[in-house]
C-alpha cells in the first residue's frame, strides 16, 4: 500500500476497503550503527512491513544538558548518564540517511523518519522524504508545527498525552499539509488499561481524517484490534533482538513477530468486507443443507384443504422457507404430495 493512498478522501469512509500501511519503527533501535540500520531495512522488508521509520536528530538541539532521561529509558540504560549523552550514542549523521533512504528504494520499502529538531526537518525535506512523523512529545510544538507547515508535506501525527482541543491546535498548525492522526498511549511499554483503543473511534468522527494507531504494547493482539477498529495506519517498535541495550528494544517486536504482525493485518483485510449483510459464497451450500423448507407431514390428497397439523419444517432448505408456514395453512393442494416432500407455491391455490 502506497502512503498517498492515506491521504486520498475516501480514507476515511469505512464501508470502503480497509488497508492497512504497516510501518515499523526501527527509532533509535540501530545504536547508532549504520550497519544495523541496513540490517532492520532488510528484516522489516523481509517480513512486508510498508515502511520502515527512523527517528533524525541533532542531540544538542533536542534537549539540555540537564535533561532527565524518561522512566522507561533509565531502566533500559545506564543510569548514571544524562538524557543528552544517551541520545549522543544513538545518534546517526544526516549522510547516513541519504544512504538509508536509497537502501529502502532499493527493498522497495517507504523511508520515513521523525525529526526532532528544525535543522531535521529542514534536512529531511531536502532529501524528499514522502512524509513527517511526529512523535506525541512534539504534537503540541506550535512553532515546529509551523516550519513544518511550510513543506506541504503528508504528517503522521501521533497524539499520546494530548486531549481534542490540543490535538486541534495542531491541526491548525498545520493548515497546508496533509494529516494523519494516530492515537497513542506514551508509556513504554503501554499498560493496558490505558491503551484506551475506543479513542481510535473519537478521532475519526470528530476530526474525520485518517486514523491510525501508534502500539506501545507488548505483542501484536493490540494493533490487530485497532486495525479492526478501523486504524488504517499501524505504527510498531521494531528491533533485530529485544536484548540489546538501549530504551526501545524491550517493548519492540522481533523480526519473526513483525512478520507475523503482517500477516494477521493482511488478513484482516481480507475480512474486512464491504459492510453489506448477506449471503456470502462461501456460504451458499451450507444454506441449502442447514436451513430448512416447509414439507408434507404425511400424504396430501389433491383437492385437500391444508391444516397446520399437515405441515412440519425441516431441512433441507431448497423448498419454501418457513416464513411461508402460516401462508399455506388454508389452501387447497392442486396435486397429490408424498409425506415428506416440499411445497413449492404451484402446488397450491
Amino acid at each position: 500500500m502506497s502512503i498517498t493512498r492515506l491521504f486520498t478522501p475516501t480514507n476515511s469512509n469505512l464501508t470502503q476497503l480497509h488497508s492497512v500501511y504497516l510501518i515499523a519503527e526501527v527509532g533509535v533501535n540501530h545504536n547508532g550503527s549504520l550497519q544495523r540500520a541496513f540490517a532492520c531495512i532488510d528484516q522489516a522488508a523481509a517480513a512486508g512491513a510498508d515502511a520502515v521509520k527512523f527517528q533524525t536528530f541533532v542531540s544538542e538541539k533536542l534537549v539540555t544538558r540537564q535533561a532527565q532521561k524518561a522512566e522507561y529509558q533509565t531502566e533500559n540504560t545506564a543510569s548514571s548518564e544524562s538524557q543528552l549523552e544517551m541520545l549522543k550514542k544513538l545518534e546517526l549523521r544526516f549522510e547516513d540517511f541519504v544512504e538509508l533512504k536509497s537502501y529502502c528504494k532499493e527493498k522497495r520499502i517507504d523511508f520515513l523518519s521523525t525529526p526532532f529538531d528544525e535543522e531535521s526537518a529542514a534536512f529531511l525535506d531536502s532529501i524528499d522524504v514522502e512524509a513527517f512523523k511526529i512523535g506525541s512529545g512534539d504534537m503540541n510544538n506550535i512553532p515546529f508545527l509551523h516550519q513544518l507547515n511550510h513543506y506541504r508535506r503528508p504528517v503522521l501525527l501521533s497524539t499520546g498525552m494530548a486531549d481534542l482541543e490540543e490535538i486541534q491546535e495542531s491541526l491548525d498548525a498545520l493548515p497546508d499539509c496533509p494529516v494523519a492522526l494516530l492515537h497513542c498511549t506514551s508509556d513504554y511499554p503501554a499498560p493496558l488499561e490505558d491503551v484506551n483503543l475506543a479513542a481510535i473511534r473519537t478521532l475519526q468522527q470528530t476530526f474525520r481524517r485518517t486514523t491510525g494507531y501508534s502500539d506501545h504494547t507488548e505483542g501484536i493482539e493490540i494493533s490487530l484490534a485497532a486495525a479492526a477498529l478501523g486504524a488504517q495506519v499501524i505504527e510498531k517498535h521494531f528491533t533485530l533482538d529485544r536484548k540489546l541495550p538501549g530504551p526501545d528494544h524491550k517493548a519492540s517486536l522481533e523480526p519473526q513477530e513483525l512478520a507475523h504482525l503482517v500477516r494477521s493485518l493482511r488478513g484482516l483485510e481480507k475480512a474486512w468486507g464491504d459492510g453489506v449483510k448477506r449471503c456470502m459464497p462461501s456460504e451458499a451450500s451450507t444454506r441449502t443443507v442447514a436451513r430448512k423448507s416447509v414439507v408434507a407431514a404425511r400424504k396430501i390428497s389433491a383437492g385437500e384443504v391444508l391444516k397446520a397439523e399437515d405441515l412440519m419444517v425441516k431441512r433441507p432448505g431448497t423448498g419454501l422457507a418457513p416464513k411461508y408456514y402460516y401462508s399455506l395453512i388454508g389452501r387447497t393442494v392442486k396435486r397429490d404430495i408424498e409425506e415428506e416432500e416440499l411445497f413449492n407455491w404451484d402446488d397450491v391455490q
